[in-house]
């Protein structure tokens, strides 16, 4: 994937137009980790699109970015935040797309109000929350590339690929 800075848009968005993942975040500190995101998808090829806005500073802006982004062709978001971390679950509000929710370290309690905050989401509202920092950003990018590899052939053949490499390199693992 082609990253390319949107000035018009925001100085916070790495964009690509025909993105299938929309990644937000809280807070330009989460990319950091959310790197490991953009890194997993541009591994396995799948543009998206990297993007901060907040759920209480910016309220309106992810309003709009989760009521639209199904129009705009995404098909899967991924959210990041720390300390309350509502955003996954505001973006879920305004969407029936899946939204898959990564908890931020946080500086107060480890993460641990973030990792609750994420995943106490009343019964109707789904995020799919994954763990804590750098783990979960990246099985986040994994499970949003099972999801899209569902009518994606091609996808699939590149995760059981990836799947096959981590056997392979447990297998080779030698204990001196």
């Amino acid at each position: 994937m082609v990253k390319q800075r949107q000035p018009k848009k925001s100085k916070s968005e790495i964009r690509n137009p025909k993105s299938l993942v929309g990644v937000v975040m809280g807070s330009k500190s989460d990319w950091e980790t959310m790197r490991a995101t953009s890194e997993t998808l541009d591994r396995f090829g799948v543009a998206h699109l990297c993007r901060v806005m907040s759920a209480h500073r910016t309220p309106a802006l992810a309003s709009e970015f989760a009521s639209s982004a199904e129009s705009r062709g995404i098909e899967v978001i991924i959210a990041a935040a720390g300390g309350a971390a509502h955003l996954a679950g505001v973006i879920a509000a305004h969407t029936v797309l899946p939204v898959l929710g990564v908890p931020m370290k946080s500086d107060a309690l480890n993460g641990l109000d973030s990792l609750l905050a994420t995943v106490q989401m009343p019964a109707g509202i789904p995020v799919g929350t994954l763990a804590i920092g750098k783990a979960g950003a990246t099985n986040a990018a994994l499970l949003a590339i099972a999801i899209l590899a569902n009518s994606r052939p091609e996808l699939k053949k590149k995760l059981r690929e990836f799947r096959a490499e981590q056997e392979k390199k447990i297998l080779e693992t030698k204990l001196d």
